[in-house]
C-alpha cells in the first residue's frame, strides 16, 4: 500500500485536467457504456455499472451523457459494441503493469500497446505473466474523523481501513463499494476518490532514478484512447512522486 494514496490523489488531479480536454470523459462513457452491455442498463442490479456512473459523476460528466451512454450500452440507442481485454507486462526496474483496454479493434489496441511498451523500455508478457499480482479491490481515500470514518467504513462492508496521513485508506469487495461509499457520505466524510482497482499483492521499491522512466510508460499508456486502466505494483517514496508531479 506504500505510496498508494499518493498516487491515487496525483492521478485524481491529473484526471481533472485531462478532463477539461475530454479524454477522460470518453473513457468514462466508454466504461459505463461497456458495464450496461454487460449486465444490464440498472445500476441497482450491477455495481460496475454503479460504479462506473459514480466515477463519470465525480468528473462532471453531464447527466444526459450518462444517460445516453447507457441507453447504447443496453442497445436502445445505436452504439459501438466494445471488447475487454487485458495486457501484461513490465516497466523498468522489473514492475509489474496490468493494463486494462476497452476496444472496437482488437488488431489496433495490440498494436498501440506493443509500441507503447517498446518506446518506453518495458516488456509486453504473455497473458498469465503478471494477472495473479493483483486482485480486484474497492479502494476509497477519504477525509474526516478516524471514530467515524473506522464505524462507517466496516459497518458498510469495508474490510480494511488504514490511516494515510490526514487521510484515510479503504479497502472493500468489489461488490461493497458502492455501500461503504454511502455510509460514508451519510456520516458527512468527504470522499477524496473512489474505484474499483486492482490492487497489487506483492510491490517493487523503485529508486529516484528508476522512477520517471516508469511513469513515462504509465503515461503513455494511459493516454491511449482504448486503454481504460493501468495498474502497476510499484513502491515509489512519497516525497520522489511529489517532485515528479512539479
Amino acid at each position: 500500500m506504500s505510496g498508494h494514496s499518493k498516487w491515487a490523489n496525483i492521478k485524481h488531479r491529473k484526471g481533472r485536467q485531462d478532463a477539461k480536454r475530454g479524454k477522460v470523459f470518453a473513457k468514462l462513457i466508454k466504461g459505463i457504456e461497456a458495464a450496461a452491455r454487460a449486465g444490464g442498463g440498472d445500476p441497482a442490479a450491477s455495481p460496475t455499472l454503479a460504479t462506473a456512473i459514480q466515477k463519470a459523476k465525480d468528473a462532471s460528466v453531464p447527466k444526459d451523457n450518462i444517460e445516453r451512454a447507457v441507453a447504447r450500452g443496453t442497445g436502445e440507442a445505436e452504439g459501438v459494441s466494445y471488447e475487454e481485454v487485458w495486457y501484461e507486462g513490465y516497466a523498468p526496474g522489473g514492475v509489474a503493469l496490468y493494463v486494462q483496454v476497452l476496444t472496437d479493434n482488437r488488431n489496433r489496441a495490440a498494436a498501440d500497446v506493443r509500441s507503447a511498451f517498446t518506446r518506453h523500455n518495458g516488456s509486453l508478457g504473455e497473458p498469465g505473466s503478471v494477472g495473479y499480482l493483483f486482485e480486484q479491490k474497492g479502494y476509497l481515500l477519504v477525509s474526516g474523523e478516524e471514530e467515524t470514518v473506522m464505524l462507517c467504513a466496516l459497518d458498510g462492508g469495508a474490510d480494511d481501513v488504514t490511516s494515510s496521513g490526514d487521510q484515510w485508506e479503504i479497502i472493500s469487495p468489489p461488490s461493497e463499494l458502492g455501500a461503504v461509499r454511502a455510509a460514508l457520505e451519510d456520516a458527512g466524510v468527504h470522499i477524496d476518490h473512489a474505484e474499483v482497482t486492482q490492487m497489487p499483492t506483492t510491490s517493487v521499491a523503485v529508486n529516484e532514478e528508476t522512477a520517471p522512466r516508469v511513469l513515462r510508460l504509465v503515461d503513455a499508456l494511459e493516454d491511449l484512447d482504448d486503454v481504460q486502466a493501468v495498474y502497476a505494483n510499484f513502491d515509489i517514496p512519497d516525497d520522489v512522486l511529489v517532485s515528479l508531479e512539479s
